[in-house]
């Protein structure tokens, strides 16, 4: 992984722009990993994601359902959301590794709630409140971050 970047999120919208970012960026499929607390913007990350590459309806934290598929999607998508977990070892009885593999997009909401269970992701967004927005600080290895660079460049503005 490289150096974390770091960006200012005004609004929802530029929270949305990165994860349409992201989905640019992770058009083959990967592991994202969406690290914060309550309320930062994961959920509103993945819903930019999940549009950016099709999606037209909701898309909700999968928090009591562990992941929502959206399999209609290219590449297909498992959404995760993790803060519910009660055992990082129920991932494995439902087969997490299944859901990684053949070029899925896999992105997981409080990855560190599955210490032990999951392998470092090809990149990790920490969303962290900062003034009236938030902030993003991505590590990612040095194509990814190209990519989000340039697609960045005109939306949300680097720290």
């Amino acid at each position: 992984m490289t150096e974390a970047l770091e960006w200012v999120l005004p609004d929802e919208q530029a929270t949305e722009a990165l994860g349409a970012a992201l989905a640019r960026a992770f058009s083959s499929g990967g592991v994202i990993h969406l690290a914060g607390d309550l309320g930062v913007g994961k959920t509103t990350l993945a819903r930019g994601l999940m549009h950016a590459l099709g999606h037209e309806g909701a898309v909700r934290s999968p928090t009591f359902t562990l992941v929502e598929p959206y399999e209609t999607l290219s590449p297909r998508v498992y959404h995760f959301d993790l803060y519910r977990l009660g055992d990082p070892e129920e991932l494995e009885m439902m087969g997490i590794r299944d859901y990684m593999e053949g070029g899925a997009l896999v992105v997981i909401e409080w990855p560190e709630r599955a210490r032990g269970v999951l392998s470092a992701p090809e990149c990790r967004v920490e969303l962290a409140d900062a003034g009236s927005g938030r902030s993003a600080r991505i590590h990612t290895n040095d194509r990814i971050a190209g990519v989000l660079s340039e697609a960045l460049a005109s939306g949300s503005s680097r720290q």
